[in-house]
């Protein structure tokens, strides 16, 4: 599991991007990849986040992201 911030969230696109705490490069984000939220998905700028890191196509993107309370 790793950690991070928020950087930014589109909520009409339904994507965004987190910095992980390692500063290793923006993690891509999208809306179906959050859980632990009823009704309409989504993030806030600077909102400390837990995720996994997944190495896809075109790097990584962020599964199972959840909010740090």
């Amino acid at each position: 599991m790793a950690s991070g911030h928020v950087k930014w969230f589109n909520d009409a696109k339904g994507f965004g991007f987190i910095i992980p705490d390692d500063q290793t490069g923006d993690v891509f984000v999208h809306f179906s990849s959050i859980v632990g939220q009823s009704g309409r998905r989504t993030l806030h700028e600077g909102e400390k986040v837990d995720y996994v890191a997944v190495e896809g196509p075109r790097g990584l993107h962020a599964e199972e992201v959840s909010r740090v309370v």
